[in-house]
């Protein structure tokens, strides 16, 4: 079962593959290189993930055939979007936003590799509804 404690304890975990990732690549890098190092890094922890997850999207209850993707789907409950750009803006975390309410999943998390220290400036997280409805 599914609750609020098993998705902070997995919050932690994706947390500290990117502080890893962002420690042994730096800042500066494309966001590719990041979403690679990230997988090889999932891979070596045994935490389970998609990548590039195609998410569908509904319009007047008709699915629309369009290329939408999020970065990262991990345990099938937590969505991580990654960027590397100078700051976070709105657009950003309305696409998390945006894509957790798509996938009726309860949490997200946006990672800004272009920082100098990931953990305090670089990463936000997001949850909605289906978080709330956990015990």
């Amino acid at each position: 079962m599914i609750t609020q404690s098993y998705l902070t304890d997995l919050t932690y975990k994706i947390n500290g593959v990117c502080i890893e990732v962002h420690k042994i690549m730096g800042a500066g890098l494309l966001e590719s290189v990041y979403h690679k190092c990230i997988e090889e890094e999932f891979k070596l922890r045994n935490i389970n993930y998609k990548s590039e997850l195609r998410i569908p999207v509904f319009y007047k209850e008709k699915e629309i055939n369009c290329a939408f993707f999020c970065d990262f789907l991990i345990e099938d409950q937590i969505v991580l979007e990654i960027k590397s750009v100078s700051s976070f803006n709105e657009i950003h975390r309305a696409q998390v936003l945006n894509y957790i309410n798509l996938l009726r999943k309860p949490k997200g998390i946006l990672v800004n590799f272009n920082v100098k220290n990931l953990y305090h400036q670089g990463q936000e997280t997001f949850v909605n509804k289906y978080y709330e409805m956990l015990l």
